[in-house]
């Protein structure tokens, strides 16, 4: 580490010890081993001490000490009101630590609420805060008792007031209190707002990697620039006021003909112009820089890539030297105090001091601080201020300046003289409007109005004038923009002005009050002319006041710091301010919790299907949401992220000396990346190099020529299909390289194409962002690059659980720091009725949630108001044994928790009071101390974004079981259309092998197209493979299922589609006469065949009330018990039949089953054998017979494959599927669907061409015109199909290619039909036309 240089006096330090030094010269404070905690009354005089009033000399301030007796035993006031205050001069400045009060001696006098007051010279005095609010003190329970309290911050201040709030109602204010701290003294500089002080530096140019820079200033001004230094090089550092904020901006360089910006600016703080002082200091190493403004600390990099600060000459103090550049002169210099100004070491106050620094020859430098003469007056809801004027004058001259928050409140409220009106100056809406009420012959008003955005807590002038009929009113001075009227108007001044309010007996007069009272603070009031002195008013000499603090103004930013996260918009108000998370991808009281699910993972138990969802990795935490795909197979989830490289992207040649760089740019960025593949379980990118003479990695022994840079910008030299520390590709892995010489088929050096792939697959070193290629410079050297998407699967944060063995088990982790906002979520499922499932305490305030009964789920906490609970009781028991999610959220707004999808119960916070949480125990996890703690399972534990490892700390604590089993009980119902849930160690996945469908949740359609004169038989008992049946199913297996049973019942569900009849669809034989048929009749109608022995002829069933040889998709659902037969088509009411009483009820030695035609060895029934002629043209769709899926066999391999024999070529197609009855979830209720939005064109949150965002719906106007457009192509496509086969028909048989198959078929386009396998598609999309 490096030494600085201090001043003589201050010895040397390292570094890291500047800031705790900077000041060494600037102030004397105890050392560290002493505290500042000494009594600071004990020795002041009687004289040091002041009041408001006492009751008599013996009550007099000076016996304000405490633990002292004389006098009547303390203080107290002639009266005991809101107005009376204590308060004590230390003659000079001191540091505060501590306050003390106890109750005036052996009596029923004690206060037991108070504010306490501090200022630098008796006046302008200042409230002190504590967790954003002006402070009140808890007082005394009785007389004698000593009540101290601990600054949470320590001030400086010569004087000190305590205001009593409240006190004993069977006594009056009584009070002795005590100050805790120690001695402080600084050096002081004051700046007129021309001075300018430079430190020059003693080479002329100072280039550090380093700086430590602190200062202490006050000021009455909002503009004005504190410091700057700046080089030739473009180096610059300023910190200034803008708007009374404090902006620093730092620049390390630039470079003007690249793409380095080195421009760093970063905002802190508000109401800086109020004259107290105000703490900076500026840490800064390389690009790092910590920002310190009274207590609150901003840590941000600066942009560009430099790390060294370049200054020439000088860093000045008080403004911008004038250079001629436009810079210097449009920006003021500072105006007001600054002490202890510490410039790495060197402290520019005590050089200024003894006259070592030169300043500026413009304007004066002086080391005391010029107290201004304003005096500020601050309102309340409940406030006025009546001040006197001069009676009837002919002219009306009012003007103040005033800063608030609300956009409404009454400012001035005054009558006219011999009751010609009155006027009316209020904030209406953020504009300043004056309303006058002229009363002559008949009641008129002149309203005129100025400004704008005037309640963003900066002062502004008001200025009005009347006289007769004439009125101007003036805002901030900008006579430009000045209102005026020159309506009839007669004046005459009255006797009383009403700042801010009214008396309350005014209220019951004739006029009306448009605004309700002002709440702010006012200084700077002129009337008639004439500054009001506020401290007579406060004698209550001339005019009179209500609540209103004089000499003192207490306005809160509540957006600063600002409690909004993620980019939330604050906005205020007196006493509370709200977030607007509008487009943040967040929601909550401020803009806390994610509106997005963490991973892909957690969609699909919400059962949503593959596609593009917002997915929030961290939650709460800092990194915001982003887009991926999530494709959800049957048995794992994907998570797949997208660059902009296109597949096999031609590689530019180079000259030797330089590589041709491939860089990548993602759809999220690193650290986004970063948290999906820190919690997936495997991660995989596959890359590619086609080569022709271009080595890749130069094996075995070179220099590779190709690497690629992944996480954390490493390098790596290793290929596809290999591994780390590996210098291979995936063939060298392998052992079957092109050449066996070397490890990479490209390291060859062939002149014929190779190829060298594979997957990387360690996660660790994902994802691919860069690929560097060197060997592309030769003659007939060619290369592509190929990289895949990042795939990640499975999250093990989502699934991260443990097993509660017992009630007195718990986990236990570090300390929960969440000070003012905390959120708490996780799973949990149980078979007891009570249990904590996890606690962290404090010295007083804690935290916990619990499991009060069966139905009741309970989040407490204490911050220091006092314990506050929420409870969620549900209707049903939640110790049922299946997981119920709970997510608990506390901030400094309001607390929350919801349990499951039951409605959210909120708690507000208290407007006033403490809002951090400080924690210091350990946080456990299912248990707490001497409680009844948790049995079962807890899962996906997450606080403030942060996945607590269960599993981890389950495998190191004795007694516990990392894990949990039982994932079904909650999740089975996913599995859909019969499918069967399957316990997986992380989660569960759906077994569809004995449905007729496929899919993550066995809800995918399995469908084909069949040309005219194609089947498809299933053999319920599997043949002996022979020579044909390998030719057909060479990569089948034989099942060793038997014959099937003579059949009591039986099943049947498919779908179809066809505009062909008549056909088959299912025909099902036996080794006996019995059978089933499913057949379209010629004239389109369904028609089921029933011959299981003991009649003459078939049952028939015939539907005959509709068509289904309409091209339409349609859904068959029989089912047979016996003799009963139940049928359900499309979405029509099932209809039971009966077969006859001599028909048996055994359908005996099922044999096949056919799908589009019958061809089988033995009698067929003879309509059955008409039907075959010419086929079963059209779809078919998930056709189950009991637990036998023929089409599932055929399309997918399984273990009933073998049982297939297909004759032609059978096209897997959605067309023959039954539309859903309803939607799975419309856009209203499905906020996480993103099926308006394509991968190209969703653009998060909102689409910004579109001018407004479009959430959870559509816009309505744009369905209306998509419906009417829709229509419109419809019709279109309709007559063009007529017009299609119109032309067929008549002039087939001109084609000179003709379809082979025309003269079986019934018309042309049946023949194109049968012919064209591309006319599978056509039919697919036609299919879903009719979807639509």
């Amino acid at each position: 580490m490096l030494s600085a240089r201090r001043p003589a006096g201050c010895g040397a330090a390292l570094w890291l010890g500047l800031v705790s030094c900077v000041l060494c010269r600037g102030w004397t404070a105890p050392s560290a081993s002493q505290k500042c905690d000494e009594p600071l009354l004990s020795g002041l005089s009687h004289v040091a001490f002041s009041s408001s009033s006492s009751m008599s000399a013996s009550y007099s301030p000076g016996y304000a000490k405490i633990n002292k007796r004389g006098g009547a035993g303390g203080w107290s006031p002639s009266d005991s009101d809101h107005y009376q205050w204590l308060q004590v001069d230390f003659g000079n400045r001191k540091q505060i630590s501590a306050i003390a009060t106890q109750g005036r001696y052996s009596s029923s006098d004690w206060v037991t609420q108070y504010r306490m007051l501090y200022s630098d010279t008796g006046r302008n005095w200042k409230p002190y805060h504590q967790d954003g609010n002006i402070w009140a003190f808890p007082g005394n329970i009785n007389s004698d008792s000593v009540v101290r309290h601990d600054l949470q911050h320590p001030v400086v201040a010569r004087y000190v007031r305590f205001v009593p709030l409240d006190w004993n109602g069977e006594g009056r204010i009584g009070l002795r209190i005590e100050v805790y701290g120690c001695s402080y003294w600084a050096d002081v500089i004051n700046f007129d707002g021309h001075v300018v002080l430079p430190y020059r530096f003693r080479n002329k140019k100072m280039k550090t990697l380093k700086d430590v820079i602190a200062l202490k200033f006050k000021t009455t001004e909002s503009e004005g620039v504190i410091l700057h230094g700046e080089g030739q090089q473009g180096d610059y550092i300023t910190l200034e006021l803008k708007k009374a904020k404090l902006v620093f901006s730092l620049n390390l360089g630039s470079n003007q003909l690249g793409p380095i910006y080195g421009h760093t600016s970063v905002m802190m703080g508000s109401l800086l112009d109020d004259h107290h002082w105000h703490s900076v200091v500026i840490e800064r190493q390389g690009r790092s820089i910590d920002l310190t403004l009274d207590r609150s600390v901003q840590h941000f990099r600066t942009n560009g890539e430099f790390d060294y600060l370049d200054l020439d000459y000088e860093i000045t103090f008080g403004g911008i030297p004038f250079s001629g550049k436009p810079s210097s002169s449009s920006r003021k210099n500072f105006k007001g105090c600054m002490e202890s100004i510490n410039y790495n070491g060197i402290n520019i106050t005590d050089l200024a001091r003894r006259k070592k620094l030169e300043p500026s020859n413009v304007g004066n430098l002086s080391f005391s601080c010029v107290e201004p003469y304003t005096v500020p007056v601050f309102f309340n809801a409940t406030s006025y201020l009546e001040v006197p004027g001069r009676l009837h004058q002919d002219l009306f001259v009012v003007s103040f300046q005033f800063r608030t928050w609300n956009p409404n409140g009454l400012l001035l409220f005054s009558h006219f003289a011999d009751n010609l009106g009155n006027v009316e100056i209020d904030l209406t809406e953020s504009k300043v409007g004056v309303h006058i009420n002229v009363t002559q012959t008949k009641m008129s008003q002149i309203d005129i109005s100025s400004g704008s955005g005037l309640n963003d807590g900066q002062w502004h002038e008001v200025r009005f004038l009347a006289k007769e009929n004439f009125a101007v009113l003036t805002i901030d001075g900008d006579e430009a923009s000045a209102v005026r009227t020159n309506s009839p108007l007669q004046v005459k001044t009255g006797e009383k002005y009403f700042f801010g309010g009214f008396l309350n007996q005014m209220n019951n007069s004739s006029h009306s009050v448009l605004q309700p009272s002002f709440q702010g603070c006012m200084q700077l009031i002129q009337v008639d002319d004439q500054l009001v002195n506020l401290y007579e008013v406060a004698q209550r000499k001339p005019g009179s006041f209500a609540n209103v603090s004089i000499d003192m103004c207490a306005i809160i930013d509540r957006c600063v710091p600002n409690h909004c996260e993620h980019g939330g918009k604050c906005s205020q108000t007196w006493d509370s301010f709200k977030c607007t998370c509008d487009e943040t991808g967040y929601s909550g009281a401020t803009c806390h919790n994610s509106i997005y699910e963490p991973s892909c993972e957690a969609y699909k138990h919400l059962g949503q299907t593959s596609n593009y969802y917002w997915i929030d990795p961290d939650g709460s935490g800092p990194l915001g949401p982003l887009k991926v795909y999530c494709n959800m197979t049957e048995d794992k989830v994907w998570t797949i992220v997208s660059h902009d490289l296109q597949m096999q992207t031609t590689v530019v040649g180079y000259t030797p000396e330089k590589y041709s760089v491939t860089q990548l740019v993602y759809s999220a960025s690193m650290d986004q990346i970063s948290a999906i593949t820190s919690s997936a379980e495997h991660c995989e990118q596959y890359v590619s190099y086609f080569c022709k003479m271009s080595r890749l990695l130069n094996t075995p022994d070179g220099s590779p020529y190709t690497w690629w840079v992944g996480k954390a910008n490493e390098k790596h030299y290793y290929w596809g299909g290999s591994g780390p520390g590996i210098q291979k590709c995936a063939c060298g892995i392998e052992r079957n390289c092109t050449d066996p010489k070397y490890y990479c088929n490209c390291d060859a050096d062939y002149k014929q194409w190779r190829k060298d792939a594979g997957f990387l697959s360690y996660k660790d070193h994902l994802p691919v962002n860069q690929v560097v290629v060197g060997d592309t410079n030769r003659q007939g050297s060619e290369a592509k690059l190929s990289v895949g998407p990042l795939r990640c699967q499975g999250d093990r944060n989502y699934w991260n659980a443990a097993s509660f063995p017992n009630p007195s088990s718990y986990l236990h982790f570090s300390t929960f720091q969440g000070e003012t906002s905390a959120d708490i979520s996780f799973y949990f499922k149980t078979l007891i009725p009570q249990g904590v499932f996890l606690e962290n305490l404090g010295n007083t305030d804690f935290i916990k949630l619990e499991l009060k009964s069966a139905t009741e789920v309970s989040f407490s906490f204490d911050v220091g108001n006092g314990p506050v609970e929420i409870v969620v009781r549900s209707p049903t028991p939640l110790n049922d044994d299946q997981w119920h999610r709970v997510t608990a959220e506390r901030n400094v707004k309001q607390a929350s928790l919801q349990v499951d999808r039951l409605p959210q119960q909120i708690r507000k916070a208290p407007t006033e009071g403490h809002t951090r949480l400080e924690l210091y125990s350990q946080l456990f996890v299912g248990g707490a101390g001497g409680q009844q703690g948790f049995l079962g399972c807890i899962r996906s534990l997450r606080m403030n974004g942060v996945t607590l490892d269960l599993e981890e700390r389950a495998k190191v604590t004795s007694g516990f079981k990392s894990g949990c089993s039982g994932h079904c009980t909650s999740y089975g119902a996913n599995c859909e259309n019969g499918g069967k849930c399957i316990e997986k160690y992380h989660g569960y996945s759906c077994d569809c092998s004995n449905t007729a469908y496929d899919g993550t949740f066995c809800n995918k359609d399995v469908g084909a197209f069949f040309e005219e004169g194609m089947w498809l038989r299933y053999n319920f008992q599997a043949p002996v493979i022979n020579s044909k049946e390998l030719g057909s199913r060479s990569e089948s297996s034989p099942d060793p299922q038997g014959p099937l049973p003579d059949l009591a019942q039986e099943q049947i569900r498919f779908s179809f589609s066809t505009s062909k009849a008549p056909c088959i669809l299912l025909y099902v034989s036996s080794l006996t006469t019995d059978f089933l048929a499913v057949l379209v009749k010629p004239t389109g109608n369904l028609q089921i065949r029933y011959n299981l022995g003991g009649t003459r002829e078939p049952y028939n069933i015939d539907v005959d009330h509709r068509n289904v040889a309409n091209g339409q998709p349609h859904s068959v659902n029989i089912t047979r018990h016996e003799k009963t037969i139940l049928l359900k088509l499309d979405h029509y009411p099932s209809v039971s039949y009966h077969l006859p009483s001599s028909s048996d009820t055994l359908f005996n030695a099922p044999k096949s089953l056919f799908l589009g035609k019958v061809i089988e060895t033995g009698k067929i029934d003879q309509e059955i054998h008409k039907y075959n002629t010419p086929g079963f043209t059209g779809c078919l769709s998930r056709v189950q017979f009991n637990q036998i899926a023929p089409l599932k066999a055929a399309l997918r391999q399984t273990n009933a494959s073998a049982h297939v024999h297909i004759q032609g070529e059978l096209v897997e197609s959605n067309c023959g599927a039954s539309p859903l009855t309803l939607s799975p979830m419309s856009s209203a209720t499905d906020p996480w669907h993103l099926d308006h939005l394509d991968s190209a064109s969703a653009d998060f949150p909102y689409n910004p061409g579109q001018g407004q965002a479009i959430r959870n719906g559509v816009n309505r106007n744009s369905a209306i015109i998509g419906g009417v457009i829709a229509v419109v192509i419809f019709t279109i496509l309709c007559t063009l199909v007529f017009l299609i086969r119109y032309m067929f028909r008549h002039k087939g048989t001109y084609h000179t290619n003709e379809a082979k198959g025309a003269e079986s078929a019934e018309s042309a386009d049946a023949a194109i039909m049968n012919n064209d396998p591309n006319f599978t598609e056509t039919i697919d999309e036609s299919k879903k036309e009719w979807l639509i």
